[in-house]
């Protein structure tokens, strides 16, 4: 019989067979070297919330339904690949990794400009409620020929407006739009996303790239 194991992982209790611990031997479990509490138990320091659906499938090949992000990174830390690869093609990770990732991904510089964006919003926030921050999103490389034009049209200063794009992919404006909202509230910030008025250039042309990116503080 496989020797019984008890655990804590960061104050969360198991108790499992040995086994079942190191049922992939290629996987951080079955190679950690564990010390002891003052209970006697093998003491993992790691946030233990999600480690009972990653305990449940290594004991019955049970996939959690429930909290699928938080279990994947727990999957991901103990490199158990199996559970690694059956959470990433659930539904709630399918999309995330193969469609909004992988267009971001074409996307230039996209995470530098999402750190740009909160950069000078917490710039502009002293003493306010409200930072409004304004970006550019260039569509395609005709959009991007035309920005100089169209930043030499805003009464600000181009310095301080972010810009995005140009992509080789199907989303649009919109979609992009909402990415930038999604990952800068993941950062636990309050944002809304509001079309500029179009700049006028000339009287024959106007610009209507600009979105204001409202930040609340308060």
């Amino acid at each position: 019989m496989s020797p019984v194991v008890h655990l804590n992982v960061g104050g969360h209790l198991f108790s499992t067979f040995l086994s079942t611990l190191t049922r992939h031997p290629d996987s951080r479990l079955a190679e950690l070297r564990l010390r002891t509490d003052d209970g006697g138990r093998y003491f993992i320091d790691r946030d233990g919330t999600h480690f009972g659906a990653v305990l449940d499938y290594l004991r019955m090949d049970r996939v959690p339904t429930e909290n699928i992000k938080e279990v994947l990174r727990e999957a991901l830390h103990y490199d158990i690949k199996p559970l690694v690869k059956l959470l990433s093609e659930a539904p709630q990770n399918f999309g995330e990794t193969v469609g909004r990732q992988q267009f971001l991904s074409r996307v230039p510089h996209y995470l530098e400009n999402i750190e740009v964006l909160i950069h000078i919003a917490r710039a502009e926030a002293v003493a306010s409620r409200h930072s409004g921050i304004l970006i550019c999103v260039l569509r395609t490389e005709e959009d991007l020929g035309l920005l100089d034009n169209a930043m030499g049209s805003l009464e600000a200063g181009r310095e301080s407006v972010v810009t995005f794009g140009p992509w080789k992919a199907t989303p649009s404006v919109a979609d992009l739009l909402d990415c930038i909202r999604m990952d800068v509230e993941s950062r636990g910030y309050r944002v809304a996303i509001q079309p500029e008025p179009a700049v006028r250039a000339s009287l024959f042309r106007s610009y209507d790239c600009f979105f204001k990116v409202t930040f609340t503080w308060w």
